[in-house]
């Protein structure tokens, strides 16, 4: 089956975590050049499938929203804000642990992914053009205050994670 929203997504999910991998090749020492392009892609990844395959996806459903959805809204948030504080051996671990749970729910057969492959068949070559658009995140300076992380872990909760256990 062809299944180009798939296989552009699942694409864009290896270059992030090649990213992240060059980031984190050393591991006395984060490479910030390679993990401020990682979190800009992470982020525009995340703005691609919020604003233009999600919304695709319900529309085509008849306005009603993918029960996968929701938690993959969850899963964003959390993700999101793991971006803010600055990164350390933790934050990583915890980062790595959330997506790749997160990319086995998108990309796994039955997904999210094939999900919205199937109801936006007619649309694919529009939703495809719109994705190749879109403009990159702006990514602001990490924040180090301890409320930064303290927002990070309410949000990780709500997607069903715990940041101290993960990262013990």
């Amino acid at each position: 089956m062809n299944k180009p929203l798939y296989q552009f997504f699942t694409k864009d999910h290896r270059r992030i975590d090649e990213l992240l991998d060059l980031a984190t090749a050393d591991p006395g020492e984060i490479q910030m050049e390679y993990y401020h392009r990682f979190r800009a892609g992470l982020l525009t990844h995340i703005k691609m499938e919020e604003k233009i395959l999600f919304p695709a996806a319900q529309k085509a459903n008849g306005g009603i929203p993918v029960p996968l959805a929701a938690k993959l809204r969850l899963d964003h948030g959390a993700i999101t804000a793991l971006m803010v504080p600055p990164p350390t051996p933790a934050l990583i671990k915890v980062l790595r642990h959330v997506l790749d749970r997160h990319d086995i729910a998108e990309e796994e057969p039955g997904g999210m992914y094939d999900i919205c492959e199937a109801l936006t068949t007619n649309q694919t070559d529009e939703l495809l053009e719109q994705l190749a658009h879109v403009s990159e995140v702006p990514v602001h300076p990490h924040h180090p205050a301890a409320f930064a992380l303290e927002a990070a872990k309410r949000a990780l909760t709500r997607a069903g994670y715990d940041y101290d256990t993960i990262a013990q």
